[in-house]
């Protein structure tokens, strides 16, 4: 059963980073996380909403979409650009893969998500832009059952 939903769009612009993995975490409180579950799902929404910067957009002006429901004891988080897609999704999917060697970035976006987040889908068409869906569960509702 759903019981709550949010939707937020701002300019891809690196400092609205922060912004987005605030009011993600903002809105997640409301499940009582554990500091360690804010702090999995501020890092992944971090990862995500850099990806569409830098990937998605290349630094031109876009809009990232960030949403979020909450069901249940479960947190979905959706960020989407209408930027460059991915030519590869599964070799982007790999440790240390980067299209951009030259940014030195790690290369490490989606398997950073993979970790602190127990679901992970990417969704993404060249030219059309990507949306990537992650999922959370809630161990700290459990322990005050």
């Amino acid at each position: 059963m759903e019981k709550n939903y949010m939707k937020l769009e701002f300019l891809s612009k690196s400092s609205n980073e922060s912004f987005a993995r605030v009011v993600v975490a903002a809105f997640a409180s409301q499940l009582d996380p554990t500091l360690e579950e804010l702090s999995d799902i501020k890092t992944a929404v971090s990862e995500a909403v850099t990806n569409a910067i830098i990937h998605g957009y290349e630094y031109r002006e876009g809009i990232v979409i960030v949403e979020s429901r909450i069901i249940d004891d479960e947190i979905i988080v959706i960020v989407e650009d209408m930027g460059m897609g991915i030519a590869d999704v599964e070799k982007a999917r790999e440790p240390f893969y980067t299209s951009k060697p030259d940014l030195e970035r790690s290369g490490m976006g989606f398997t950073v998500m993979e970790t602190f987040m127990d679901g992970l889908e990417i969704e993404s068409i060249r030219g059309q832009g990507t949306k990537v869906k992650m999922k959370k569960k809630f161990n700290s509702l459990k322990d005050k059952e």
